[in-house]
């Protein structure tokens, strides 16, 4: 049964979703993916403190963040619900929704990679070979000019 809703789930993502990877595993409260982050709005990364503030202003998630740095890709940030001495979430039961989605292939697509300690892991939907397989059909099947 396990086999058949994992088919689907990959069969949603990939085929209804547009999605490469799927996520696995669960969280080890290490605290890592609270920190040192980038944070996209709509197809940004948020690049200076002034646009920060408007969103903090039109968004509550964003009054959770607090900027730490700032590099050539933008603003880096950490949350201000983790506890500095557990490295735990102070609202994990209430957290945000981009918080309970965590990680999401944009990670990924931004450039980004999940920590050593993390105890997800984003799994491709399509093996390496599967995806060798069909490209080299298609090869073998489109006319050479």
């Amino acid at each position: 049964m396990e086999d058949i809703l994992l088919k689907i789930r990959k069969f949603v993502l990939s085929k209804i979703l547009g999605r490469k990877y799927y996520r696995t595993g669960k969280c080890n409260a290490c605290g890592k993916c609270c920190t040192k982050i980038y944070v996209k709005h709509y197809k940004h990364v948020i690049q200076d403190e002034e646009e920060f503030k408007k969103l903090q202003f039109l968004h509550r998630f964003y009054t959770y963040l607090k900027v730490i740095d700032k590099d050539e890709t933008g603003l880096v940030f950490e949350c201000t619900n983790l506890d500095p001495e557990t490295h735990k979430c102070k609202i994990h039961k209430t957290r945000p929704g981009i918080c309970r989605r965590y990680p999401q292939e944009e990670l990924f697509s931004m450039g980004g990679a999940l920590s050593e300690d993390c105890g997800y892991k984003m799994v491709p939907i399509e093996s390496f070979a599967e995806v060798f397989a069909k490209t080299k059909k298609k090869r073998k099947n489109s006319p050479t000019v």
